[in-house]
């Protein structure tokens, strides 16, 4: 059983733009509200569950196991996933470096020599996560008061970890499980939905007063991009099917390239709003930045259905780029009577929207071919 929103916030943007069918839910108890009382509950369960699990198996210490599953259990399959393999090879680091350094004479040089070995062992190894609970192991180890060997705690702590671990993942699997990669489709059609407000922020400053919320909107499209990078992390953790995860991956590749697009387009448009050698190019240039901006809605439109072999109708963003290249050659000669600024932005303003179109189109087209759909991409977005 999976919890499921009843709409969320692209799929409400969606239904605005695009007509997707959804409901919606408001009250008190609405979705963030119950999803925060089930990962609540979850985490009771998983830390309650290990402390009757360690009492049945005789482990005294039992209480660490439920701390584990408490650190490990995160709100999302593919999260817990990472958070657990960081805290089972730290968990392994410390009790191999904290029994092998005890042997050694008595705290603290020895302690001191095990937790600098652990942190620069598991920093070679790419394992950065895992060094700080490596030093807490070893800390554990050689420096908690308790009879008894060494080697015998330090397997009482992997042993106690380890349950900690079966039980949050059995916990975070099978009780209302939360899949990163669903999450993260619904975030990357976020994404493209604000991608496309942002490119119309940016050319509402063209030939005219910068929009007032541009700045509003680059910083949440970085925040957005940033939450989408760590939900494909913890998405590459869990089972999917044939090219999910590659197209998954492509999109949020294609996210940022058009993100760096816009910035560069941003750059292009500042100072423009005196311009009077880009309005010789309508209407090729209003035509291809409107498309645009139906591409960006459309592609968030597609990433929500999970289909991409299907071009957007009534659109075609290299018939545009044609028509918007030859009104350049038309006007080109009358350019001597305009600054060379002037005559720059203009240029480079089509530059970018010719980039822009492109990588939208590429987004659609690479990501139906990752996806494995069975029907050919077309030419036009």
């Amino acid at each position: 059983m999976r919890l499921k929103p009843k709409r969320t916030w692209s799929q409400h943007q969606l239904t605005a733009k695009l007509r997707v069918e959804g409901g919606g839910q408001h009250g008190l108890l609405n979705f963030e509200r119950r999803r925060l009382l089930i990962d609540a509950a979850k985490t009771a369960l998983a830390a309650a569950l290990c402390w009757w699990l360690a009492l049945r198996f005789g482990l005294h210490d039992g209480y660490w196991g439920s701390i584990s599953a408490i650190i490990v259990l995160q709100s999302n399959v593919g999260a817990t996933v990472t958070a657990s393999r960081d805290r089972l090879l730290g968990t392994l680091m410390g009790a191999a470096f904290g029994f092998a350094c005890s042997v050694f004479g008595a705290p603290p040089w020895n302690y001191i020599l095990a937790v600098i070995l652990a942190v620069v062992v598991c920093g070679l190894l790419s394992l950065r996560n895992s060094s700080r609970l490596a030093a807490v192991t070893i800390t554990i180890i050689m420096l908690v008061p308790k009879s008894g060997s060494r080697w015998g705690l330090a397997l009482d702590r992997v042993g106690e970890v380890l349950l900690g671990i079966v039980v949050a993942l059995a916990i975070t699997t099978l009780v209302f499980p939360d899949r990163a990669r669903l999450w993260l489709r619904d975030g990357l059609g976020q994404e493209f939905l604000m991608l496309g407000a942002f490119f119309a922020a940016i050319l509402e400053g063209f030939r005219g007063a910068p929009s007032q919320n541009l700045l509003a909107l680059r910083e949440d499209v970085l925040a957005l991009l940033r939450r989408n990078s760590q939900l494909l992390d913890a998405a590459r953790n869990e089972p999917s099917g044939p090219g999910t995860r590659e197209g998954l991956s492509m999109l949020s590749q294609f996210g940022r390239s058009l993100y760096d697009a816009l910035v560069a387009l941003e750059f292009a448009v500042k100072d423009s709003h005196e311009d009077r050698f880009a309005q010789q190019l309508e209407p090729a240039l209003s035509r291809l930045a409107a498309d645009i901006h139906t591409g960006f809605i459309y592609v968030a439109s597609c990433i929500h259905k999970w289909r991409f072999y299907l071009s957007a109708p009534g659109i075609d963003l290299e018939q545009d780029i044609a028509n918007l290249e030859a009104r350049m050659d038309e006007v080109r000669h009358t350019g001597i009577g305009f600054s060379q600024a002037e005559l720059l932005r203009a240029y480079a303003v089509q530059l970018h929207l010719k980039q822009i179109a492109r990588l939208l189109r590429s987004a659609r087209i690479e990501t139906s071919e990752a996806v494995g759909e069975t029907k050919h991409a077309v030419e036009s977005i």
